[in-house]
C-alpha cells in the first residue's frame, strides 16, 4: 500500500531522540500475544454493525465513530499503557490512523473523522494522501498490522507516538477493474510512523506532524 508522505519538524526530531533512548519509560506496556492479540481490529459480516465491536468501537465522548469494513482489517498489537495520559495518546493516535484508512475506503478526503484527529500540516498531508487514492480510483483490502508502539510526553506538553505498520497483507484495489496490488517485491513492507500530537481544548490528542520511514521497524 502507498504510505503517508512524511513531514518532519525539529520538535519531533528532538522528541524522537528522547523516546528512542528511553528504555521503556514511555513505551506501551508489554504483554499479549505478539502474533495475534485479543481485541484486534476486525470487521463484522458486512462492516456496518452499529454496536461496539473491534471494527466499530464505542467512541469516547465527543469523538466520531470510525468504521472499517470487513474487507480491510487492522490489528493493533500491545496498544496499552498503564499511564492514563499516555493511554489517551495511544487511543487518539490509533483512531487517527483508522480514520485515514476509512477515508480512503470511503473515498472521502474531507472526512469528518480525518479532520477531527488531524490538524495543521498533518491534516493537509492526510487529505492529499487520501485524494491520491480517490484520483486513482483505488480502495484498500486485506489486512494491516500495527505494532511496537512507543509513546512519550514531552516537557513542552505534546505527545510523541512511534509505531510500526506491516503492509505485507494489505493491498490497493482498483474499484472498477478489481486489480489488486501489494508492496513491490524486494521492498520492505514495514514502515515506522513517527507522529506528534497536541492536546486540544476539548482534550483530544490531535496529530500535527508525521514522519514515515520504510524499513525502520
Amino acid at each position: 500500500m502507498p504510505y503517508r508522505p512524511h513531514l518532519a519538524t525539529a520538535a519531533l526530531t528532538v522528541s524522537a531522540a528522547l523516546i528512542l533512548t528511553a528504555c521503556g519509560g514511555g513505551s506501551a506496556d508489554e504483554g499479549g500475544d505478539d502474533d495475534r492479540i485479543a481485541g484486534a481490529e476486525t470487521g463484522g459480516a458486512d462492516g456496518t454493525d452499529p454496536t461496539a465491536s473491534p471494527s466499530r468501537p464505542a467512541p469516547r465522548t465527543g469523538r466520531p465513530t470510525v468504521a472499517l469494513p470487513s474487507s480491510f482489517r487492522v490489528e493493533f498489537e500491545n496498544w496499552t499503557n498503564s499511564d492514563l495520559q499516555l493511554q489517551a495518546i495511544l487511543d487518539d493516535g490509533k483512531e487517527e490512523l483508522r480514520s485515514e484508512y476509512a477515508a480512503i475506503i470511503e473515498a472521502d478526503p474531507r472526512s469528518e473523522a480525518l479532520a477531527f484527529y488531524n490538524t495543521g500540516a498533518s491534516l493537509k498531508s492526510a487529505r492529499k494522501w487520501v485524494q491520491g487514492f480517490v484520483d486513482d480510483d483505488h480502495t484498500l483490502v486485506g489486512e494491516g498490522r500495527v505494532f511496537a508502539p512507543q509513546v512519550h510526553l514531552s516537557n513542552e506538553g505534546f505527545g510523541v507516538l512511534f509505531y510500526c505498520v506491516d503492509e505485507s497483507k494489505g493491498y490497493t484495489k482498483n474499484r472498477k477493474t478489481g486489480e489488486k496490488r501489494g508492496t513491490p517485491k524486494g521492498t520492505d513492507p514495514r514502515l515506522q510512523y513517527r507522529t506528534r500530537l497536541d492536546k486540544s481544548e476539548q482534550g483530544v490528542w490531535r496529530t500535527t506532524t508525521v514522519e514515515t520511514e520504510r524499513g525502520a521497524c
